[in-house]
């Protein structure tokens, strides 16, 4: 697919439930009263401890209640509409406002995986707890609301037909750089006076929707683009008949750090259906977040355990499971073989949670996008950048071989098996093929080529945690 590509309409209308729509000015001012609260709450170094002096069920409570009064007193703070919250007694009183803010939060992370990076586990956590009975028991009311989405939207101005006209897919589709947006633009015109009856509100809501869609499209596209990037410059610089041992990706247990032994064409094949695994659960990404809600506020009770990293709440994600071996289960099919298992990890010690899973997936196009533009890089630094070119030949022989000492090293060590403490929980299943990438990225620092990246700029594979 290239980024031109738009989604078809039929597919977008049968996914529309799960684009959030955009946030308006009132509600981006309300995620900073979230988003500050969250910021100063210790909920889970207070929930998340085994301790025997206090009753669990107490500290929840407690830190609930604390957490419900700041986001209260910085509403009221933040704007004389907030006063009216202070004339309520209860907490209860407040609930649909309470309802609405924690969706806030929810929907902008679904539509911005890089923000709230250290906010986000500390609010889905806290709802985890409190739908449970016992908290809605006390609290007297349920801190959920389903995720404000395009299709309900389109449903209450009555023009789902939107989500099928021919113009559609024009209207949101995203554009390459230096692409004229002359066909979007007149697209985005022409669905906006067609279902906008001339009203001004009507017409600011189509446009709302119709910018969500484009939003998500750009969103999907952008996480899938580093898999696609990468596919070409695996298939680019590799092939699997390969002949040159030099840059063979043979790997053997023991060796190098691996835990796996491939041939070859062995490892060739593995790799390969990595990356397409991870296309096609990206592809997908508006319905990750969906299932991976569904199983954390909606599924089974959790555990508390130390899962080797620390005290973790462990909960099974049926969902979340059904989703992984669909997708497993086409791919193989599609690839009529597979190399490697197909076991997935959700609920245990490796994957403790449906959020562990959506972290893991999301962080993908963290990992390849760097490797990506150093690679892509070098020959424009090689013509441009004094003594670069000389460099290079003298270490790595030429910018082709140092491309593929590059690829080749990270196609080899970032998908080996790697990356945990014990034989059992590494190796070639699905979630061990993302441990072993994250492993490799842990150890570049180590590498001869290291230089090459801090040349081309690379900072790091965690970007920002700002807010």
């Amino acid at each position: 697919a290239t980024m031109a590509s738009a989604t078809p309409p039929v597919t977008l209308a049968s996914r529309a439930e799960l684009i959030p729509l955009r946030l308006n000015e009132t509600e981006r001012s309300l995620l900073r009263v979230l988003e500050g609260a969250l910021s100063v709450s210790e909920y889970t170094d207070k929930v998340d401890v085994i301790s025997f002096r206090y009753n669990r069920g107490s500290r929840v409570q407690e830190q609930l209640e604390e957490l419900l009064a700041t986001i209260s007193g910085l509403t009221i703070a933040s704007s004389y509409k907030g006063a009216a919250l202070a004339s309520f007694d209860r907490i209860a009183d407040n609930a649909e406002f309470f309802r609405r803010i924690f969706e806030i939060g929810r929907r902008y992370k679904i539509m911005n995986p890089d923000k709230m990076r250290s906010t986000y586990g500390k609010l889905m956590y806290i709802l985890q707890d409190a739908v449970m009975a016992d908290a809605r028991s006390y609290l007297s009311f349920n801190c959920l609301r389903q995720v404000l989405n395009v299709k309900d939207e389109l449903e209450d101005l009555g023009c789902t037909d939107l989500l099928t006209d021919a113009d559609c897919a024009d209207a949101v589709m995203p554009l390459r750089p230096g692409e004229s947006p002359a066909r979007k633009e007149q697209a985005f015109k022409a669905i906006v006076q067609r279902y906008g009856r001339e009203d001004a509100g009507v017409s600011a809501r189509i446009e709302r929707c119709l910018l969500s869609i484009g939003d998500d499209e750009v969103l999907t596209q952008a996480h899938v683009a580093a898999v696609d990037e990468m596919l070409l410059l695996f298939k680019k610089h590799f092939a699997i008949s390969y002949t040159d041992k030099a840059h063979s990706l043979a790997i053997s247990a023991g060796r190098n750090g691996a835990r796996l032994s491939h041939s070859h064409g062995t490892q060739f094949m593995y790799v390969e259906q990595s990356l397409l695994l991870w296309r096609a659960i990206l592809s997908q990404l508006p319905n990750l977040w969906a299932l991976a809600e569904k199983d954390l506020l909606h599924g089974h009770e959790y555990r508390l355990r130390d899962t080797g990293q620390g005290l973790n709440r462990v909960q099974s994600a049926p969902s979340v499971a059904r989703f992984m071996h669909g997708v497993i289960s086409k791919l193989q099919n599609e690839l009529r073989s597979w190399v490697g298992s197909a076991a997935v990890h959700l609920g245990d010690n490796d994957v403790p949670n449906a959020l562990h899973w959506i972290d893991k997936y999301t962080q993908i196009p963290r990992i390849l996008t760097p490797i990506i533009d150093v690679v892509n890089s070098l020959d424009k630094l090689a013509e441009n950048g004094p003594g670069f070119a000389q460099y290079v030949q003298d270490a790595f022989g030429s910018v082709d071989n140092c491309q593929k000492i590059i690829l080749g090293d990270f196609f080899r060590h970032g998908f080996d098996g790697s990356g945990a403490d014990n034989y059992f929980d590494a190796g070639s299943c699905i979630d061990g093929r993302l441990t072993s990438a994250w492993n490799w990225c842990s150890k570049l620092s180590k590498k001869p080529y290291y230089n090459l990246f801090q040349m081309a700029g690379f900072i790091g594979f965690d970007g920002s945690f700002a807010r």
